[in-house]
């Protein structure tokens, strides 16, 4: 179990964050085929930001998953993910929200075997983060690589911190988020459920 941490208060005399076309304008275009990222044991997924013809991607993808692992990441159970949800989570709007996913090409059609997404509050100045590998991609480092890009896009947007929520037995990912220098705090109303944060 992860030890509590109180949240740091934001500094009340920070400088503003820039305007929002600074903040949300990308420094450099992916291109449509994604950036190559190879996994440990050598093989090569492209990454880039979800587009909407990823629906039946994502939905194969879901269907592909154990029920221990959509328990960890929706942190409920589902049997499958419904189309308008699919179709939800693939138009994102990118004021508010960005989302990435790791595209398998050597199979077609060409599957999706991570996705990472953030969710902005841009009144809080901070990010809800989740990411959510397929279980025979999964300690190849991929998390970490959506977890990079999820840090380094709020860093580019100018927030201020990033947070997201996580099953206490989802060690693999609780340990991830330690190296990348996260604290954690048990969530006193959701017994099992920790928050984790990282100061940006």
């Amino acid at each position: 179990m992860q030890p509590a941490v109180d949240f740091a208060s934001p500094i009340r005399n920070a400088p503003l964050p820039p305007p929002s076309h600074q903040r949300f304008a990308r420094r450099e275009a992916v291109p449509a085929t994604g950036e190559p990222v190879t996994t440990r044991d050598g093989r090569t997924l492209h990454l880039r930001s979800i587009e909407p013809g990823d629906v039946a991607a994502l939905r194969r993808c879901f269907k592909r998953l154990p029920a221990e692992d959509i328990r960890r990441r929706f942190l409920h159970s589902l049997t499958e993910l419904p189309e308008p949800m699919a179709q939800r989570l693939c138009h994102i709007d990118p004021a508010i929200e960005a989302a990435y996913v790791l595209v398998d090409n050597a199979v077609t059609p060409a599957e999706l075997r991570g996705v990472g997404r953030i969710f902005i509050d841009e009144a809080a100045d901070n990010a809800e983060f989740s990411v959510l590998v397929e279980r025979d991609w999964t300690r190849l480092g991929l998390g970490a690589e959506l977890m990079h890009r999820l840090v380094a896009t709020c860093r580019e947007r100018g927030l201020a911190e990033l947070w997201g929520y996580v099953l206490v037995e989802n060690r693999p990912m609780l340990r991830l988020c330690n190296e990348l220098g996260f604290t954690s705090r048990m969530m006193p109303d959701e017994p099992g459920v920790a928050q984790i944060t990282l100061r940006l």
